[in-house]
């Protein structure tokens, strides 16, 4: 579909069909997601791909009881490594061979320069991944829709009990958590009306911020 479309169309969906989700289809959206943008390109973002009823249900247990969580074929923890050095070396080699830089001394501060990003402290490199990360989740899940598989994104969950529960390094934050399956035709989540989005021209500011609008209201259909 086209992007617009996708925009405009997809829903965080609760009800999920019985249709399991194949490991080529989850594979080609994450193909797909992790072109993403991230700082530097270091790309810090992990994925647990839950299809087992069991570990569902594990994760249930530290995601607030919420229900979908289950009733979803699949369940995705998004984590982003607090480490901006992780990759580094991997990364500027790359931009050293397509020559987006110009030599081995460039590449070499590069890489001390993300090092030096991962002696920042908790709060900034959480803030760091996070911002990185955020953008691969909402391209998984435009990617799951342009397959026509549904997707909800979750922040309420315990981060901490996330970590133990599936023992994952504390190096990692878990920044979101997903359901993904192929949504009942005939769910709310679906078929209501779209819940409000605020108009452009009350959230642009075009120069400076100009102080928090009032209320636009929707230009009338044609």
């Amino acid at each position: 579909m086209e992007l617009s479309e996708a925009l405009r169309s997809r829903r965080s969906v609760h009800e999920y069909t019985d249709e399991s989700l194949d490991e080529e289809t989850i594979h080609d959206i994450f193909a797909d997601a992790t072109f993403a943008p991230s700082s530097f390109n270091l790309q810090p973002w992990e994925f647990l791909v839950l299809t087992d009823d069991e570990d569902r249900e594990r994760l249930r247990g530290v995601a607030n009881d919420q229900e979908h969580v289950t009733d979803a074929p699949v369940g995705v923890v998004v984590l982003g490594n607090k480490d901006p050095s992780a990759h580094a070396d991997r990364v500027f080699e790359d931009w050293l061979d397509k020559e987006y830089i110009p030599n081995e001394d460039v590449k070499e501060h590069l890489v001390d320069t993300a090092e030096g990003m991962a002696e920042m402290d908790e709060e900034e490199r959480r803030v760091w991944t996070t911002r990185s990360t955020a953008l691969v989740a909402m391209s998984v899940m435009l990617s799951a829709w342009d397959r026509g598989v549904a997707t909800c994104p979750m922040g309420g969950f315990d981060a901490e009990g996330v970590l133990d529960e599936f023992d994952v390094p504390d190096q990692f934050e878990p920044v979101m958590l997903l359901t993904m399956g192929y949504p009942v035709e005939e769910s709310d989540d679906l078929q209501n009306e779209r819940k409000l989005r605020r108009e452009p021209d009350e959230v642009l500011h075009f120069g400076s911020f100009d102080g928090i609008r009032e209320a636009v209201e929707a230009p009338a259909d044609d």
